[in-house]
């Protein structure tokens, strides 16, 4: 028996619907689409949507400072907006963190902040983030570790995932971007320290925040896009997942008092330039 519409289908509305799936068969058969499939398909560029002002923004840049958190030192300044135009992370030596078991100091930020909003990087997202940075002399590559940033998750404190690292290797200091929750926290990219020193450098990271995700790495020899690479790497299947949460960036120093005394010193880390957009 032919089945026929409802009766509360108007003719014009079959027809219309007959019509449109003779259209898509057609298609299907014959592959000759018009232009506005492809036009669909043209992924959208990536979207700024951090880029604070210290002079405007101030702490507000970051969701909170962690420094000095058994409050041994009230009357020292960690973060201070310097020069009205970026950001000074200082740290002493006889600093101490309340994890670890007075083996650690820390001095950073965590998180992005635009307008009052949380910035969350989660599953599947690409993320590209860049900020310009300054070492002095006074800070150490060390036996032991010393994050100057750091990607963790919230919720349960995961991570750190992916880092950038200040490292010793006998007389020879290194900075290293490493997935460091991936077995044996590989290099993504390692050079040499002492040339990055004392003058503002840039970095630039790519995420794709997943179990499986994947990391970008760029460090240029001064300021600007036309400053020269003084390294790059990237890597697949680094471990860096939202854990349901969401995935944050730190910045700062973080480090174990651990190694060599001669290289636990009084001394700072500066920032500018911070951006972060998201790709689709």
């Amino acid at each position: 028996m032919t089945e026929h519409a409802p009766r509360h289908f108007s003719r014009r509305a079959v027809l219309g619907s007959m019509t449109a799936a003779a259209v898509g068969s057609s298609l299907a058969i014959g592959q000759t689409a018009s232009a506005a499939p492809s036009a669909l398909a043209t992924p959208r560029a990536p979207q700024l949507l951090w880029h604070p002002d210290p002079a405007g923004d101030g702490l507000k840049a970051f969701e909170g400072i962690e420094a000095d958190r058994g409050n041994a030192h009230p009357d020292r300044d960690y973060v201070v907006i310097e020069g009205g135009d970026h950001y000074r992370f200082n740290i002493w030596k006889d600093d101490r963190d309340t994890t670890g078991d007075g083996d650690r100091q820390r001095t950073e930020s965590k998180g992005m902040m635009q307008d009052g909003t949380k910035l969350k990087m989660r599953d599947g997202e690409t993320w590209s983030i860049s900020y310009e940075m300054f070492m002095p002399t006074s800070l150490h590559g060390t036996s032991k570790f010393t994050h100057i940033f750091q990607t963790k998750t919230p919720v349960d404190n995961g991570g750190p995932y992916v880092v950038l690292d200040l490292g010793r290797s006998g007389s020879t200091e290194t900075l290293r971007a490493r997935a460091y929750a991936n077995s044996g926290s590989p290099d993504i990219a390692s050079t040499n320290l002492s040339p990055l020193r004392n003058k503002w450098i840039t970095i630039e990271w790519t995420f794709t925040i997943g179990s499986s995700g994947k990391a970008g790495f760029v460090a240029r020899n001064g300021t600007g896009s036309s400053a020269p690479v003084a390294v790059q790497g990237s890597m697949s299947n680094v471990k860096i997942p939202d854990q349901d949460d969401y995935v944050r960036p730190k910045w700062g120093i973080y480090r174990s008092v651990e190694s060599a005394s001669s290289d636990i010193l009084d001394t700072y880390l500066l920032f500018r330039n911070f951006k972060a957009s998201k790709g689709t």
